[in-house]
């Protein structure tokens, strides 16, 4: 009976299709196996309050941010890497996996592939795994992002040897010392991307008294950012609303301003980093020495971060080819290389799929 089930579910993997979800604060991304990345928008939502309808995904509800009527909501479904609006989330998976499968003519109900945080609750990870389900996943399988990120910078994860990733993304940064498919070492740190935003808009409140939107601090912050000071001093012109007369103004902000800002956020993940490697096993340790730390995430492209790490921790820091891909391009190796790694992953009842090897 159980090899019929396998052959069963084999003859209807053959016609569905696989999809590995890179479930992030600021950006979702969707690989589909045998075609790739098929999409890369950012995780925001319009939702029309009055009909309760779906108004705009991605980058088309992004454009609306801080310009819509009262009736119609933006929202981030998703803070500090975990789902915050249930239904919402589900919405949106709903809308990505239904645009795939219509653009891949797949009649089947496809079996997905989620990246969520490390040391997330069983509470975030059953969310992760309904949300998915209802929004129309056969089966549905979870991948710690740490995991899958050191799966899509090639990293050694199945031999006994000691590896380093960091994953800075938008709500969280995630730091594992992985050996043997394994986890060995691993710190959740909600700090990342959209709170340097944050604190972009805090110091520019605090020093200039004008009070800007998250997308005039994003933007800010990947033009000025930068951990160490450079010869030529950048600098940008901001536009806001002056917080004691309320009136528009525009002021000049310096790469000074940002380094500033962001400073005690990057001295949190510095520390982090110590934190994991203070625990991390004498043998382990020795092979992240010699094989160096490895950074990925869209914070892995702020200037001077990486030698910055390299000269607090005395190892090797190296950024990862294609640092904001490197969840889904892994989550895309697993969905094609199932059987050899079926032991990392978790099935929608919590336990492993009984299908994916003989």
């Amino acid at each position: 009976m159980k090899k019929i089930l396998k052959q069963i579910e084999r003859m209807v993997a053959a016609v569905s299709t696989d999809i590995g979800i890179d479930l992030g604060t600021a950006n979702t991304l969707v690989y589909v196996k045998g075609k790739g990345i098929v999409l890369n928008e950012p995780t925001i939502v319009a939702m029309n309050r009055k009909t309760g309808q779906l108004v705009a995904v991605g980058n088309e509800a992004k454009a609306m941010l801080g310009r819509t009527p009262n009736h119609i909501e933006v929202i981030r479904p998703l803070v500090d890497g975990v789902i915050s609006d249930f239904e919402i989330t589900e919405e949106m998976l709903a809308y990505l996996i239904g645009k795939v499968r219509s653009e891949m003519r797949s009649i089947v109900a496809p079996r997905v592939l989620v990246g969520v945080p490390s040391g997330i609750t069983n509470v975030e990870m059953r969310a992760a795994r309904d949300a998915a389900k209802n929004a129309g996943a056969r089966d549905v399988f979870l991948i710690e992002e740490p995991m899958a990120a050191a799966i899509g910078a090639k990293l050694p994860v199945g031999k006994a040897i000691g590896n380093m990733i960091i994953d800075i993304g938008g709500g969280n940064t995630d730091i594992a010392v992985i050996s043997l498919n394994g986890i060995v070492v691993a710190k959740n740190l909600r700090v990342a991307g959209d709170h340097l935003n944050a604190a972009i808009v805090s110091y520019i409140r605090d020093q200039f008294k004008v009070l800007v939107g998250d997308k005039t601090a994003e933007d800010a912050k990947v033009m000025l950012a930068s951990i160490t000071q450079d010869d030529t001093e950048k600098e940008m012109v901001v536009r806001g609303r002056d917080v004691v007369t309320g009136l528009p103004r525009e002021v000049v902000i310096t790469d000074a301003d940002i380094r500033e800002a962001v400073s005690h956020a990057v001295d949190a993940i510095v520390e982090s980093v110590r934190a994991v490697l203070e625990k991390t096993p004498p043998e382990v340790l020795a092979d992240v020495m010699q094989r160096g730390i490895h950074i990925a995430g869209g914070g892995a492209l702020i200037p001077g971060l990486a030698p910055l790490l390299e000269e607090m921790m005395q190892v090797p820091v190296y950024i990862v080819p294609d640092p904001l891909r490197a969840v889904v391009r892994g989550t895309g190796i697993v969905l094609e290389n199932l059987d050899d790694y079926e032991e990392i992953l978790v099935d929608n009842e919590g336990e492993l799929s009984p299908y994916l090897s003989d």
